[in-house]
């Protein structure tokens, strides 16, 4: 297991943003909000061709707040916009940088995470230096033009009783399905469209934030 000692808290509650599904908000909008409703951890995705300049003064925003409010700022697929923000840490794709050529760029201060859509593929990224891996889709996913297979929770908590690192489960939780995907073992969730989509980002990110806190406090974790 990486030691993950002097590296951020990874957070239960990782807020997704999103400026394509919905424009109501901006990304940095959307993590102020979900910060307030109790999110302790944001994840910057941009899928769009958008200059590095542009992504880097997303990111930094998002950071900032992040820093302002104790929580973690976690950059999708780009090592030098995380590195450039002082981000907490990076998330990466199976298409991405290879998780140690990101561990040799960033250093040892920072959260590196990994992805899986599978059992198999889970086991080939618990044998690189992550610090936590990405494992999903447990119930589907609308957020994703060419979708892995839903996943379901049985598949779910296989991967989690054979994870050396914590899990982050995504793919269409909802506040009713929370407590199921930490009970099959995931140590957080990761929420996009539940939460950046909604009318009230801030009241959604409370919605899913007290029914965590419920069970951690109904199973003595902290």
């Amino acid at each position: 297991m990486t030691d993950t000692t002097a590296r951020p808290r990874l957070g239960r509650l990782h807020v997704i943003t999103d400026e394509v599904l919905q424009t109501q908000f901006a990304h940095a909008e959307i993590a102020r909000q979900a910060l307030a409703g109790g999110a302790d951890a944001i994840q910057y995705r941009e899928k769009r061709p958008l200059l590095t300049r542009e992504l880097v003064a997303a990111a930094a925003a998002i950071a900032e707040a992040c820093h302002a409010a104790g929580a973690t700022s976690i950059i999708d697929d780009r090592a030098d916009v995380a590195a450039a923000v002082n981000a907490s840490g990076l998330h990466l794709g199976r298409d991405d940088l290879e998780v140690a050529a990101a561990r040799q760029l960033l250093g040892d201060g920072f959260l590196i995470g990994g992805t899986a859509n599978s059992i198999e593929e889970a086991r080939r990224v618990f044998a690189t230096p992550v610090d936590y891996v990405g494992i999903g889709p447990v119930f589907g996913t609308a957020s994703k033009a060419n979708p892995a297979p839903v996943m379901g929770l049985e598949t779910l908590a296989a991967i989690c009783a054979e994870s050396p690192v914590p899990v982050i489960a995504i793919g269409s939780i909802t506040v009713a399905t929370v407590e199921a995907v930490l009970d099959a073992g995931a140590y957080g969730v990761a929420v996009l469209s539940g939460i950046t989509c909604a009318a009230d980002p801030a009241a959604a990110a409370n919605d899913y934030a007290c029914r965590i806190q419920a069970w951690l406090s109904r199973n003595g974790a902290v």
